[in-house]
């Protein structure tokens, strides 16, 4: 009931009536009354008024189950979210979740991870109420190759959905970095469960620096967050709402062509190192290429010096600028 009232003063511009509340939840004034205290409690800044009834002036910094779903427009995508104020990693809690029947489209957020993990097996860093730590479980009906390719559909959702809430310019590190000003924004890790030709689920974990004032010394340089960049302290829930809603729409798109030739120009409009000279960090062969964007499979189309294409997997090469992280 608490999400339900929630979602009615989000979307009411103005005040709601108990009576209006009581009619369209079949619930009495008096267990109204009860939610809209425990929000006021809660940090919720709700006015009562006698006559007029009820208006959301403003609201807390939180992850809640109740919060995100209250912001959430989306079919499925977020539609049942799993809240933990701590957990050791939201991808090890959907991976579980998954095994146990979890609906596609279920996301877990966390409030802090203990054990939050990034690409080839980094840690990643995760302090509590300032950043956005969620995973996203899926049940897509493809084969199990073309599941490393809904980390580059997430990628440009995440990348949409914060630019959708915030005026900044986010870029896309091939294959799964966010990046504002050529410092790290955000990470995602994709991990599937599978049989030998089928997917049982896929998890897609996401994690922003949302309100972080100051890294560690060792990638103060390389890392970013979107307090630093806008000047101010950013809401989290809003933008898990945006990413969500701005994935099930790419998602549909991903699975109607079945690879990325429907996202192609998109992904690769927000690509920083588009038309820029990069590092291909190969075992045993490092060199020097132009990137020019991705291709179908998601591959990075790069060009040698002697004009020649390739393209290039995210599992068996790195990626780096030439003068830098970006």
């Amino acid at each position: 009931m608490k999400t339900a009232i929630l979602k009615m003063l989000r979307e009411t511009d103005g005040y709601v009536s108990g009576q209006e509340i009581c009619a369209k939840l079949g619930v009495s004034r008096t267990a109204i009354w009860k939610v809209i205290c425990r929000l006021q409690e809660e940090g919720y800044q709700v006015e009562a008024v006698r006559s007029r009834g009820y208006r959301i002036v403003d609201g807390p910094d939180v992850v809640t189950s109740e919060e995100v779903t209250s912001l959430t427009s989306t079919e499925w995508a977020g539609k049942t979210v799993v809240y933990y104020p701590e957990t050791d990693s939201t991808n090890l809690r959907v991976k579980h979740l998954g095994d146990e029947g979890a609906l596609h489209g279920t996301l877990a957020v966390a409030d802090r991870q203990t054990a939050g993990r990034g690409r080839r097996g980094r840690s990643w860093e995760s302090p509590g109420g300032s950043c956005i730590y969620m995973s996203l479980l899926l049940r897509p009906d493809i084969a199990p190759d073309k599941a490393p390719m809904l980390t580059l559909v997430m990628a440009c959702s995440t990348a949409e959905g914060i630019r959708d809430c915030e005026d900044v310019e986010v870029q896309i590190k091939w294959p799964n970095d966010i990046i504002i000003g050529g410092k790290k924004l955000a990470g995602i890790l994709t991990e599937m469960s599978t049989q030998v030709d089928y997917i049982n689920h896929v998890t897609v974990g996401v994690g922003i620096n949302v309100n972080i004032r100051k890294f560690p010394k060792e990638i103060q340089n390389t890392a970013t967050s979107l307090c630093l960049e806008t000047g101010r302290p950013i809401k989290r829930a809003p933008v898990i709402a945006a990413v969500m809603r701005r994935f099930e729409e790419n998602y549909g798109i991903f699975m109607q062509t079945g690879d990325m030739s429907g996202l192609m120009g998109k992904y690769s409009r927000f690509l920083v190192n588009r038309g820029r000279e990069v590092l291909i960090l190969e075992k045993g062969s490092d060199y020097r290429a132009y990137a020019e964007g991705i291709n179908r499979k998601g591959e990075l189309v790069i060009r040698r010096e002697d004009g020649t294409k390739e393209n290039i997997c995210a599992g068996e090469v790195s990626v780096r600028g030439i003068y830098g992280y970006v």
